[in-house]
């Protein structure tokens, strides 16, 4: 008799953006490039496909709305890749809302924020994700979502 039993779609990545990311490819290419937001939205969904995900995308430049999706993944997503922009280096209560889906956290930026201004050096995210990519532009998107994946098929 044939097995009918399938494995389970596993949940879906969630990928968020913060503050200003929304301006990509226009705001200081010098420092991000050239890539827009809808760039690396499709990276992400390329590379969640390849490593048998589904992916959730969204951007938000108020603190509020990013700190309710993250309470509202807590059961639907399997992981977070988190460019949390501005706030990384201001917002204890997004520190303090990553914790809540209790899900592998992924924090991306762009740009090397260690060899930019001094108050860019400290995260109030890091000490939470499983894993921080800085620096390596909008591949670093790609590099946290096959970690990612390969952190929850660990589990």
């Amino acid at each position: 008799m044939p097995d009918t039993s399938s494995s389970p779609e596993p949940l879906p990545i969630l990928l968020l953006n913060g503050p200003n990311l929304n301006t990509l490819g226009v705001r200081q290419p010098d420092v991000y490039g050239s890539a827009t937001l809808d760039d690396v939205v499709a990276l992400a969904e390329r590379t969640a496909s390849e490593v048998g995900f589904g992916l959730r995308a969204a951007q938000t430049n108020h603190e509020g709305q990013m700190i309710d999706w993250i309470h509202e993944a807590r059961g639907q997503v399997s992981g977070i890749v988190i460019n949390p922009g501005g706030w990384t280096h201001t917002s204890v209560a997004l520190a303090d809302a990553l914790v809540v889906p209790e899900v592998p956290i992924m924090e991306v930026h762009i740009s090397n924020i260690h060899r930019r201004e001094a108050f860019r050096h400290h995260s109030y995210v890091s000490p939470i994700a499983s894993g921080v990519i800085a620096g390596c532009g909008i591949a670093g998107y790609e590099f946290a979502i096959r970690r990612l994946a390969e952190l929850v098929d660990a589990h």
